[in-house]
């Protein structure tokens, strides 16, 4: 019998709303694990680790590389950010369904590493309501702005590495299409078939 978690990376642009749906999804379905990225940057405020982050020193970190402990690893202004393969082995052998919010690169590198993960990528519909979102949230310049706009844009180009695309223009459907993937998967043919079998 087959009870083994299913690994799910979900990625998608800045002011897709990857956070908006992972926390809708980890409080409406059972035995879901969102995995948590180490770093070694300083935790901004009110940030706690093993919540957040594990944030670890820059030797930790490329032990870790060394030893081939992560499933995706990047360096991004000065710091390294990167996934623990041992907690996501361990939830997925205990039957937990495990979450990866990660960008189009770290994505690549686990689904190279791990043919059997579900790539789900999600997109607000269209590049003018991206826009619109990012400037409501009145956080970032607009050369800030500019820069996401065009990092969306390569991302956007990465998307058919993945089994799935999420149009993310109501919230409820997105989720409701998020739930529906994440349940299809598990009635797989393969999953299912010791059903069928006599004692």
């Amino acid at each position: 019998m087959n009870n083994k978690g299913k690994l799910f990376v979900i990625s998608g642009p800045s002011g897709a709303g990857k956070s908006t749906v992972i926390t809708r999804l980890l409080k409406q379905l059972n035995n879901v694990y969102f995995s948590i990225s180490a770093t070694t940057r300083e935790p901004r405020r009110g940030e706690r680790d093993g919540i957040d982050y594990h944030f670890i020193t820059r030797e930790q970190f490329e032990q870790m590389i060394k030893n081939d402990e992560l499933l995706e690893h990047a360096e991004y202004v000065g710091n390294y950010y990167g996934t623990p393969e041992r907690p996501v082995d361990e939830k997925l052998a205990a039957g937990y369904d495990v979450i990866l919010d990660i960008e189009t690169e770290g994505a690549s590198q686990v689904m190279a590493r791990r043919p059997d993960a579900i790539g789900i990528f999600l997109f607000p519909g269209s590049f003018s309501v991206l826009e619109e979102r990012l400037r409501l949230r009145s956080t970032d310049s607009e050369d800030k702005i500019l820069r996401r706009l065009e990092k969306a844009r390569q991302e956007c180009k990465k998307a058919e590495m993945y089994d799935y695309i999420i149009i993310n223009d109501r919230f409820e459907t997105a989720c409701d299409e998020a739930i529906a993937i994440m349940t299809a998967e598990k009635c797989k043919t393969a999953e299912r078939l010791h059903y069928l079998k006599e004692d």
